[in-house]
């Protein structure tokens, strides 16, 4: 399986600092958690069903026609490529790279793209896959240049599959209206904006055809009683206003991350509200320095950089800048500062040796 963040217990034990002592910054998600409700016994204790509002209340939240809950979008990242004949694939590179190892498994032949790259060979493809933003460069496209794409794949029989695991503080950039089209496939993740990632909840939102075969493949409460109960009261009208201000104090904590990783020298390359990304040759270094400090950074091998979560209190903050104040941080050899779309190779990590 691939590296991804959050992996504390791994660095505990390398770095023999213990887990309680450490800020966690590696993995994009809020750092709040949304306020836990207190649930209904029978959550717990009678298998879940499927006729309880939440497909409904994620329809009005994210403004789609129709929504499949999944648990995390992961599980349907895993299950969706086997819906699909065997096709060329095309992967947006540097991103997620789960994307890409699910389509491989699946026998697609895949070519990595950059986000500069992919208009020209658009019509070599079966499916485009690409996030929006991307993890973990930030990048941003336009719906309208997403719609079009999609358009010209649809022509002859293609598909666009967007994961929107990070869009909720951009709706503005969200495809989810359109997604009962024909030939597109939107994903939204539950946990990364709430803060709640242990919960597993994800949506697909896709015309019926396609959901009705996923839900087939996935099979029966594939999303356990708790996790329902949750969402529906998370993604419910009730919580309209909590979710707003939300994404305004989400929004404020990305720019002063950004803001305090530029007064250190280390000028963010891309980003989102949840997180930002910093692209440094001496990567590896900078990431072995903070984690002696107890500070976890998401490492990235190709290309080389760090991703910065948003601390959950003032006391993380503080801590932060002071290890970025520190004489003894690595400066690095310089910033790369290329656009993130230049790159075209897949992105790898590696946490720890």
């Amino acid at each position: 399986m691939l590296e991804h963040g959050g992996r504390l217990r791994v660095a505990a034990r390398y770095y023999g600092i213990p887990q309680g002592d450490w800020l966690d910054l590696s993995t994009g998600i809020a750092p709040e958690p949304w306020p836990v409700p207190s649930m209904s016994s029978d959550a717990w204790a009678r298998l879940p069903e499927e006729d309880d509002g939440l497909a409904e209340a994620a329809c009005a939240c994210y403004g789609a026609a129709q929504a499949l809950p999944v648990a995390g979008s992961q599980a349907a990242i895993q299950a969706l490529p086997a819906l699909f004949a065997a096709g060329r694939v095309g992967v947006l590179a540097p991103s997620y790279a789960e994307h890409a190892q699910a389509w491989r498994r699946a026998g697609h032949r895949l070519l990595h793209l950059a986000a500069g790259d992919i208009e020209a060979r658009l019509d070599e493809l079966d499916m485009l896959v690409l996030a929006n933003p991307n993890n973990p460069t930030g990048e941003r496209f336009e719906p309208s240049r997403l719609l079009d794409w999609q358009a010209r794949l649809a022509r002859h029989g293609g598909c666009l599959l967007v994961d929107e695991a990070f869009m909720d503080c951009t709706p503005e950039y969200s495809l989810a209206a359109h997604s009962q089209r024909p030939g597109l496939v939107v994903l939204r993740s539950f946990g990364k904006f709430f803060g709640l990632a242990g919960v597993r909840l994800g949506f697909v939102l896709a015309e019926t055809g396609l959901l009705a075969r996923l839900h087939e493949r996935l099979g029966p409460w594939t999303v356990s009683g708790p996790a329902r109960a949750l969402g529906l009261q998370a993604l419910g009208p009730a919580g309209g206003a909590a979710r707003e201000r939300r994404a305004g104090q989400l929004r404020a904590a990305g720019k002063r991350l950004a803001a305090l990783l530029d007064a250190h020298g280390l000028a963010p390359a891309g980003s989102t509200a949840l997180f930002q990304w910093v692209r440094m040759p001496d990567a590896a270094r900078l990431h072995d320095f903070l984690a002696r400090q107890g500070i976890l950074v998401r490492l990235f091998e190709t290309p080389a950089s760090l991703r910065f979560g948003l601390p959950a209190d003032e006391r993380g903050w503080q801590r932060l800048a002071q290890a970025l104040a520190d004489p003894a941080r690595p400066r690095g050899r310089g910033l790369v500062r290329e656009r993130a779309g230049t790159i075209a190779d897949e992105s790898a990590s590696r946490e720890f040796p």
